[in-house]
């Protein structure tokens, strides 16, 4: 009987799946499947976090439902991947609707942002994220 299972996927395609599941909204229950137990995501100071922040799977899974109510119609222009093993870098535009007010935005301008991401893949998931995001205002 021959084998009719998927292959895994490459790190890299890991990681532009993942991109495309935030882009059409997905929320924890779609993100979840990338992710390891022990996802871990940096991020290095931004307008919007000014101190920066790391947060664990429970963190980013709370995150991904709440942005929900933040934005929507997010889109990702991927730039430029680098993959070397189990690590991949993603340089893209980030853009998306605001759905409220925030510091430097009012409810239905864009939010933009040109973001660089190193990402951890072992074992078929994403272990890590290293994020590196400039905001345009």
């Amino acid at each position: 009987m021959a084998d009719t299972s998927v292959p895994p996927t490459s790190p890299l395609e890991h990681v532009l799946d993942f991109i495309r599941v935030l882009e059409a909204g997905g929320g924890s229950a779609e993100i979840r499947p990338f992710l390891s137990d022990s996802f871990v995501l940096t991020e290095a100071p931004h307008l919007l976090a000014p101190e920066g922040a790391t947060r664990t799977l429970a963190g980013v899974l709370a995150g991904a439902d709440q942005s929900r109510q933040v934005v929507k119609d997010q889109q990702f222009i991927v730039r430029r991947t680098t993959c070397e093993g189990g690590r991949v870098v993603v340089e893209a535009d980030w853009s998306a609707t605001v759905l409220m007010d925030l510091r430097y935005w009012d409810r239905g301008e864009t939010i933009r942002a040109r973001t660089a991401s190193v990402f951890e893949v072992n074992g078929g998931v994403i272990v890590s994220q290293d994020s590196y995001d400039c905001y345009f205002r």
